[in-house]
Formats: structure tokens, C-alpha cells, sequence
């Protein structure tokens, strides 16, 4: 059976299976995208915009039908799946529309008083590989401000999206992406070592997804000196210092933690509250989660549905009763599978510094609250992990907020509500959550060649 399957997780059925590709067809698909570099970035840039514009309403005219294989890839209730199919349409419209500002040439003032002047260009093919909780806006945020840019691409998606990874690129080439300019490669872990990274006509190598694949792929990506940029996840801090509106902060808590079903790598997992709000905070969200069902498949409204595949939801279990056997307490919800994947909202109070939960991400809609004695607490508890992508803070004091979110270790800051994942805005990490950044501006420069050009 190859790895290349979709599995219904709100079934447990397979539904379609994709053969793995051979050493020569990841070999054969390299060459194709190195040939069609040259011809691809050399093409005047409003053509790239051109194509590029088609695959954006392609997105949308097809919303529905996108979405429904990516629940039936990965669970993702419809509602959302359509969100989502539509957003990755309005990322490759936003490069598509911008390109020519990003890509200007940047004069330098230098004191020697010549022409200087830094071109920004393309620098070859680029592999990506992408994660299954996002089968569309991953791939979108990744590759197409690279394709803007003039590079070419090697996708590898994960083993459970190949249906929504080969649907990607036949909208590409009908929206007339030249041949070779995209490949989607369903390629084994060890073809991507061995076969794909050492390969000198790889340029550079851009992953989201574990600790572990990312510390792999950088390895050899090192060994061979190409540019990595990686996206690990998180377990990122909700940290509620002070408020004139509980209900809304509650409400915001719930939308970051159980959207997609809890797993979103900058989901907020971990709400880190002062002392005289903690009861409050979490009496209120504790009744908010546990109200929400688990939807089924035809549920267009729904927050929650299964895990990704079954063995995601025994993963998350496990997680989770180790943490009460070592002390910590269910505040809310049951921890307990409701059938196959599906796992029911939940809250974990009373976890230490000590237990593999206050370090591990929980990927899944159980969230753990902490009550926090004051800033500094607040603070030590945010920065203890060894993740850092991104934080949320409320705190109805402009200057004390300010200063916070300075001192907390992280790629990315939303204050009081504040939207700070948008495509116009930068995501990425620090620490074990990864480096590099993706969309906005910055996202067309991470497999730039900036080249200085005098005189």
C-alpha cells in the first residue's frame, strides 16, 4: 500500500491512493523543474502576475469543491475548508498584485556617491515540503510568492493530502504555469534526503511540520549548504493581565484554540492568566468549550471535528493522561475519544514546570490554563517552553502591554485582539518553533538573490 493515501477520518475508509513516485521520477522531476527555471524567471513579470491572477479565482470558483476534499483528507469541517480555500486564493492574488513594488530595485545611498543598487532575482528551484493541517494555505503562503519571484518548485505535501496536492497543480497548469514550473512530487522521506536536498540544482528547502522532520531536513540541508527555512509549530501563550470585557476575551480564547479542531501550529494551547481573573476566565471558557460539538462530516458551521486520522487522537490521549497521572487536573470536557478520531473539547489545569506537558505541544483542541501571580509570572511562564512562534496578550494598559509583548520570546505578537495572521503581515518563529518568514513582503525574500549591482 503506498504512503500516498486519503483516509477519511471521519470514517477511518480509505478513499483514494496515489502511487509513491520512483527514484526516477523524483529524478526526472528535478531536471524538469531545473529546465523550466530559466525560462520561467525570464518571463516578463506581468505574465507571472498574469498566471498567477487565474490561480487565485480558480481558488475561489471552486471553494466548495476544495473544501471538501480536504475534509475528507484531514477532517477539516466545510466551513472552514472553504476559508480556507478562498484565503490561499486572496495570498497568491496579494503577490500577484504587489510583485513589482516587492521587486523593485532598492538604491542604496553610499558615501562613495556611484550608482548602488540592490536586484532582487530568482535563484533556481526551491523544494517545499508542506504539512496536512492546511493542505491549501500552506502550499499557498509557500510556493506561490516563489513562483512570483521566478523560482520553480518541488512540492512534496504530506502523505495524507495527495489528493488536494495534485488538485493544486492542475490548477496551475490550467491556469497556464509552464510545464515544469511546479512539480508535485509524492516522494518518500528517504528520496527527499538521499535524492532531492544533496541535489545542486536545489536550491534551498522551505518545511513545515515537526521538531523532528525540520532538525532532519536541516541536517542535510547544512551538509550540502542550502538555505532552510522552517516552521515548526508551537505552543504559543494566551496571557490575560487585565480586561473590561471578559465574554470577548473568552470568545477569542475558544476561536484560537478549537479552530481546525486545535490543530494549528500558532493556535493559542496555553492561557496564562492573572491571579484575581483566573477563576473567572476559566469558569467562563471550561463552559464554552464543553458546549461545542464535535461536527460531522456535512457540518458547514462547525468549530470542531475529528483529528486528522486516528492515530493523531491516540497521540493527543496519551499526551494528555500523562499529564493527569503526573498531577494535573481535567478542568473541563472529559479527555476522552468520542469515536475514531474525534476527541472532545477539553481543559487541563494544574500543570507544573515539571511535567512533559508544560514543554510538549498539544495538537488538538485541549487548551491548559495557568494562573500567574503577577507580570513576571506571567512572563516566566509565556518564555518556558521551548517553542516561540506566537503569543497573545490582553491588557487594557497601552504602555504595560507595550512593554510585554517586548519581553516575550517569540516570532509574532497580537495585542488585545489585534489580527496578526494575515497575508500582508509576516509569520515565522524562534526558537525550536523554527526561522525564516513567510508572506508578506518578507515572504518573497527568503530564496531571494539580493545581487548588488555599482556603477
Amino acid at each position: 500500500m503506498s504512503e500516498y493515501r486519503v483516509t477519511d477520518p471521519y470514517t477511518g475508509q480509505v478513499v483514494k491512493e496515489f502511487p509513491t513516485a520512483t527514484d526516477d521520477e523524483v529524478r526526472a522531476a528535478i531536471e524538469r523543474a531545473h529546465a523550466a527555471y530559466e525560462p520561467w524567471r525570464s518571463t516578463p513579470l506581468p505574465e507571472r502576475a498574469a498566471v498567477l491572477g487565474r490561480a487565485a479565482d480558480a481558488f475561489a470558483s471552486r471553494s466548495r469543491e476544495l473544501a471538501d476534499i480536504i475534509r475528507t483528507e484531514m477532517g477539516k469541517p466545510l466551513g472552514q475548508g472553504v476559508f480556507e480555500a478562498e484565503f490561499s486564493g486572496e495570498i497568491v492574488q496579494y503577490y500577484a498584485d504587489n510583485a513589482e513594488a516587492f521587486l523593485a530595485d532598492e538604491v542604496l545611498q553610499v558615501r562613495s556617491g556611484v550608482d548602488a543598487r540592490v536586484r532582487k532575482s530568482a535563484q533556481g528551484v526551491i523544494l517545499g515540503i508542506m504539512p496536512w493541517n492546511f493542505p491549501y494555505y500552506q502550499v499557498a503562503r509557500f510556493a506561490f510568492p516563489n513562483l512570483m519571484l521566478g523560482n520553480t518548485m518541488l512540492l512534496k505535501h504530506a502523505p495524507q493530502c495527495p489528493w488536494s496536492a495534485t488538485v493544486i497543480a492542475e490548477i496551475l497548469a490550467e491556469a497556464g504555469l509552464p510545464a515544469g514550473a511546479y512539480e508535485n512530487i509524492f516522494a518518500t522521506n528517504d528520496q527527499i534526503g538521499d535524492i532531492v536536498v544533496p541535489d545542486p540544482r536545489v536550491r534551498g528547502v522551505s518545511l513545515t511540520g515537526s521538531e523532528r522532520a525540520g532538525a532532519a531536513v536541516a541536517e542535510i540541508a547544512g551538509r550540502h549548504l542550502k538555505k532552510v527555512v522552517l516552521e515548526l509549530g508551537g505552543s504559543d501563550p494566551f496571557i490575560v493581565l487585565s480586561t473590561d470585557d471578559m465574554d470577548a476575551v473568552v470568545a477569542a480564547a475558544v476561536e484560537t484554540r478549537m479552530e481546525n479542531s486545535g490543530q494549528s501550529c500558532n493556535a493559542s494551547k496555553r492561557f496564562i492568566v492573572i491571579d484575581d481573573l483566573y477563576d473567572e476566565f476559566t469558569r467562563k471558557l471550561g463552559e464554552a468549550i464543553t458546549a461545542l460539538p464535535v461536527g460531522e462530516a456535512d457540518d458547514e458551521d462547525a468549530l470542531v471535528g475529528p483529528l486528522s486520522s486516528q492515530a493523531a487522537a491516540d497521540r493527543l490521549r496519551e499526551q494528555t493522561g500523562a499529564a493527569v497521572a503526573e498531577g494535573a487536573q481535567v478542568l473541563a470536557g472529559t479527555i476522552t475519544a468520542s469515536g475514531d478520531a474525534r476527541i472532545t473539547p477539553a481543559l487541563l489545569g494544574g500543570v507544573t514546570d515539571e511535567m512533559d506537558a508544560f514543554r510538549e505541544e498539544l495538537f488538538g483542541p485541549v487548551g491548559t490554563v495557568y494562573r500567574a501571580t503577577d507580570v513576571d509570572d506571567a512572563l516566566r511562564i509565556a518564555n518556558g517552553t521551548p517553542f516561540g512562534l506566537g503569543a497573545r496578550l490582553w491588557c487594557t494598559d497601552p504602555e504595560l502591554a507595550a512593554s510585554v509583548a517586548d519581553r516575550i520570546d517569540a516570532g509574532m505578537v497580537s495585542i488585545n485582539g489585534a489580527g496578526s495572521e494575515d497575508y500582508d503581515m509576516p509569520f515565522g518563529g524562534t526558537k525550536r518553533s523554527g526561522f525564516g518568514r513567510e508572506l508578506g513582503p518578507h515572504g518573497m525574500e527568503e530564496f531571494m538573490n539580493k545581487k548588488l549591482i555599482v556603477g
